[in-house]
């Protein structure tokens, strides 16, 4: 169900995005960068996490990690992922297939600068084997992201 959200909400907002499926599982950077032929750095990875009660998603580039103290500086806590029963209550999406696409409510969604090195990334499409291809600032505008700098 959660492809079809995705679909759905690309079809409403940027229906000149094809969503790419693959026989092979995307579900890990090394096998989302293996399937779609980038550097594992352009996947765009979708982190979630508890903020003040309330979950969020941090859109991370593919070999970036958070960094505790950055987080902490900048949203004023420390960072606590959510467990993969939340993330899927949260996104309506499995771990390994999270995005910031086709949401069953709205979230408070951050890019990280991670991402800025690559004109281009590749985030999944709401299931473990399939991703789209997406300008890293169109990604940002469709998402109405705010860019943060809380990876190392």
């Amino acid at each position: 169900m959660s492809l079809e959200t995705v679909r759905a909400f690309l079809s409403a907002s940027a229906p000149d995005i094809d969503i790419i499926e693959t026989e092979m599982s995307s579900a890990t950077v090394a096998q989302a960068a293996e399937a779609h032929g980038v550097d594992p750095a352009q996947i765009a990875k979708t982190i979630c996490l508890r903020l003040d009660d309330a979950p969020i998603l941090v859109v991370a580039g593919g070999l970036a990690r958070l960094d505790n103290r950055k987080f902490k500086d900048t949203f004023g806590t420390k960072a606590r992922l959510l467990n993969a029963e939340e993330v899927v209550e949260a996104t309506s999406h499995p771990v390994g297939g999270v995005c910031p696409f086709g949401l069953p409510s709205p979230l408070r969604i951050y890019c990280d600068v991670s991402l800025k090195q690559f004109d281009v990334v590749v985030p999944a499409a709401g299931s473990t084997n399939s991703a789209i291809r997406i300008a890293t600032d169109r990604l940002a505008e469709l998402t109405k992201a705010t860019w943060v700098d809380v990876c190392q």
